[in-house]
């Protein structure tokens, strides 16, 4: 029997190997780096990876909104990027795999190395 997604369509099965050489393996590498573009997105996955936190505890610490940083954890939890975990009232939200942190760690050496010319993109505009 197949998966379904959330959309109720089959789901698309891991990758075997990393080397994206079909069209179909590179659309769902696009689908995951889409977890990773959100400005609000990543700075949630950068602070859980200190650790587990609440969504109120992620509310202070980035001044946002309570239905927004909800709502991004649970886009983040339906790409399998975030886990959590009931405890009595209060759910605690963390990474879910330690590659999500790898992703992160490669992301700022690549910036690191890269940034300046990232920035200076005119295919990076920042949009409004």
């Amino acid at each position: 029997m197949p998966i379904l997604n959330s959309d109720g369509e089959t789901a698309t099965p891991p990758l075997a190997d990393a080397d994206l050489e079909s069209p179909a393996d590179a659309h769902l590498a696009a689908k995951l780096f889409r977890g990773f573009a959100d400005p609000m997105r990543l700075a949630i996955l950068n602070q859980l990876d200190d650790g587990e936190l609440r969504v109120t505890d992620l509310v202070q610490r980035l001044d946002g909104s309570q239905g927004n940083i909800s709502g991004h954890l649970q886009c983040l939890k339906g790409c399998g990027l975030v886990a959590d975990r009931p405890e009595g009232r209060q759910v605690f939200y963390r990474i879910a795999r330690p590659e999500v942190v790898a992703v992160l760690r490669a992301g700022s050496e690549l910036l690191a190395c890269s940034g300046v010319q990232i920035s200076l993109c005119p295919n990076y505009r920042n949009r409004r």
